[in-house]
This record gives C-alpha cells, structure tokens and sequence, in this order.
C-alpha cells in the first residue's frame, strides 16, 4: 500500500490518507512512495509469477490498495508483447516488438490508470468524477466509474472522434462537448469541481492515474524475460512511446526506478523515446531547446486526437527522463503517421491507432538516422 504523496517539483510530504490533486505549496503533480525495503523479500518476480490474479493487480503491492480484492478492476494490464514479423518495413529490424495495449478494457492503456485512480478515489469516499479528454480516457473513466457506481462529467473537444464520445454516453456519463481544446476543457473541469465538488481526475493532476500506468513498465521487464527464455527479468533497449500528457512515460520510469530499489533489476534502462504530431509538439520543441519546461504549442492540429495536447502539467518530468536516459524526442507528420496506420495493419496484422503508428513511423526514422541500431531490442 502507499506509504507517502510528495511533491515531484518542491519535494513537500502530503497526507497519503486524503484526497489530493496538485502539490499545496507549488501547483505540480504529486507522486506515491512505498515502503519498498518493507516489501523486498516478500514481493519477488517469483513471487509475482506465481499468483492466479491475471490483471496489473498482480502488482499489488505498488499499488493504492490494502488488499487486491478491493481493486476496482475489469481485468486490465497483462497485454501481449507480439514480435514483428521480418517483412516489408520491418524488414530492417531484428527485434522489434509492439505492447498492444488495444488488449485492455474500453481499448487502450488508459484503462490501467482508471482502474488505479478509481480504486483510491471510491477509498477515499469520492462519488462523482470529472475530467477532460480527447478520446480514450474518456471511455476508461466512464467505464471505471459504472463499475464503482459513482458519476462520471466529461469535458471532450466537440471534434473528438464520435465513437468516443458515443462510448461514453452509452456508458452513462455526463458529456459536455467543447469548442476549442483539451486544454479548454480542462479549464472548465477545474471551474465544475470548485463549484459542485466533483474529484479531477484529469491527467497528472492526481496522483494514482500514474501508478496504474507505470505497470506497463513492470510488465516489460517480464515480457522481456519471457523473450529471452529466462528467469532473470529485463529491460528493451529503447522504448517509443505516443506523447500527449506522458503519464505513461513518466509512470514507467518511476516503475522501473522501483523496480531497482526492490533488486529486480540493476541500473540498466532503456532509452526513452517521446514521439509527438509535427502540428503539436511542445516536448519535442523545448527538448530541441534544451529547456526544463514546455510552453503552450499554439494552434495544436493533428488526426492523432490522443496527441492533441498543447500544454502538460508533467512536461519537467518527461524532460527528465528524456535527459536521465539519454533518449530523445521527435515528430511525425500527420500525413505520415496515417500512412504508418495502413502499413503496419497489412504487414504486420496488426491495426493500429493513428497515436501508435506515430511511434512506428518515429521507430523508422530513428533507425535510417543511425540513432538506433537493427540488433537492438525496440518496443512501440
């Protein structure tokens, strides 16, 4: 079970034992502590393998629960890592893998964070949740909440792609539809839960959505083991990951942080690899500048709805890791991640959203500017 909430900018200790957004004294996301040394001997990849529970909520242990009998959960986490088949584009990798994600309740990863956020929030005493979204979290939120009995408010672009929105309103949330951009819709959340006390679950601005997330990280070092034919749990070489709000890049950096301080693993990581729409692209840009912070990317654009996030509240911590793990951050144009989305369903059998096929294309990229070599092990 957490132990602590501390802030990731100042540092300042929070009460675990109530609810939280943003830091009190700063303004930045919160992040959860463990007491790991508590843990160690009897949480093991052994341990782990061995339990009959097929969700994320194997885990348990480093997540916001007592018991994992008290998860809100439909069945999420445990997605395939599928190899690549050697053809048409692919052709010139040796080892590259998608974590098809598509696998998770309501479709995406963004179920693992629901399920996490969810869980401590109906903990906590929450009965109604808001937030905004451009597509995905949408459909986990709505869902995650029917399935604890609590209401759910969206704030979703009005351009959001319909199925979404449709997901949600079957699912019995209340959607309002916005003109402008998630980041408009995030304004009207914040001003919905000062005025009628609803709980913002929105991205980074509490602190549980991370933890569901950051069990993709737990995941890989699994899969990765199984890859190899071994018992010893390891890390991919690069990791590409669709950049809108980063919780899951963020989530999987501290996972597998935790995961050396249990003695899982050593020091090794893979680099990280943030991948943006050319039309909106604030991490890449304040990458490329070399700044600690991103500003607000005007007039954001792209098909890739998911990627459609002018401003993040964690971009100091995507920065970090970027910077911690020598990796780096690029662009794809819409025309080319559309392309990417017919390409890799032909060749590979597998559909993917126009969000993924960015980090398909990103891979390809990197891979011609010599940034990576073929024999290196590479996850999407």
């Amino acid at each position: 079970m957490h132990n602590s909430l501390s802030c990731a900018a100042c540092g300042l200790a929070h009460d675990a034992g109530r609810l939280q957004n943003l830091c009190d004294e700063c303004g930045k996301p919160l992040l959860v502590g463990y007491d790991l040394p508590a843990i160690k001997d009897s949480f093991t990849p052994d341990a782990v393998r061995r339990r009959a529970i097929h969700s994320m909520w194997r885990f348990h242990e480093v997540l916001p629960v007592d018991d994992a009998a008290d998860a809100v959960t439909l069945g999420e986490g445990s997605t395939p890592l599928l190899k690549c088949r050697p053809v048409g584009a692919a052709a010139v990798f040796e080892n590259l893998f998608v974590k098809d994600e598509a696998f998770n309740p309501t479709g995406s990863f963004k179920a693992r964070g629901m399920s996490a956020a969810i869980t401590r929030a109906v903990a906590l005493g929450v009965k109604k949740v808001a937030l905004p979204s451009a597509g995905n979290a949408a459909g986990a939120a709505t869902y995650y909440a029917a399935r604890a009995g609590i209401e759910c408010y969206l704030f979703m672009p009005e351009d959001t792609p319909p199925a979404n929105i449709v997901e949600a309103v079957v699912g019995g949330a209340r959607v309002f539809l916005v003109n402008g951009l998630i980041s408009d819709c995030g304004k009207l959340v914040k001003q919905g839960c000062e005025r009628y006390g609803w709980f913002d679950l929105s991205t980074l601005k509490e602190p549980f959505r991370i933890e569901g997330k950051k069990t993709m990280g737990y995941e890989l070092a699994f899969d990765m083991a199984d890859v190899a034919g071994s018992t010893t749990l390891q890390l991919p070489d690069v990791i590409f990951y669709p950049t809108g709000g980063g919780t899951g890049l963020i989530g999987m950096w501290k996972a597998f942080d935790e995961m050396q301080q249990l003695g899982w693993i050593g020091d090794e990581r893979p680099r990280m690899v943030v991948v943006q729409a050319e039309n909106c692209a604030p991490v890449v840009r304040a990458f490329e500048a070399g700044a600690t912070h991103a500003e607000m990317f005007p007039n954001a654009s792209t098909k890739a709805a998911g990627l459609r996030v002018p401003a993040a509240i964690g971009d100091f911590l995507m920065l970090n890791v970027l910077k911690e793990s020598h990796g780096t951050a690029v662009t794809v144009s819409d025309d080319d991640l559309l392309g990417g989305v017919r390409e890799f369903a032909g060749e590979q059998g597998i559909y993917l959203c126009p969000e993924a096929a960015a980090v398909w294309k990103a891979a390809l990229n990197l891979l011609e500017s010599g940034w990576m070599k073929p024999s290196e092990r590479i996850v999407l």
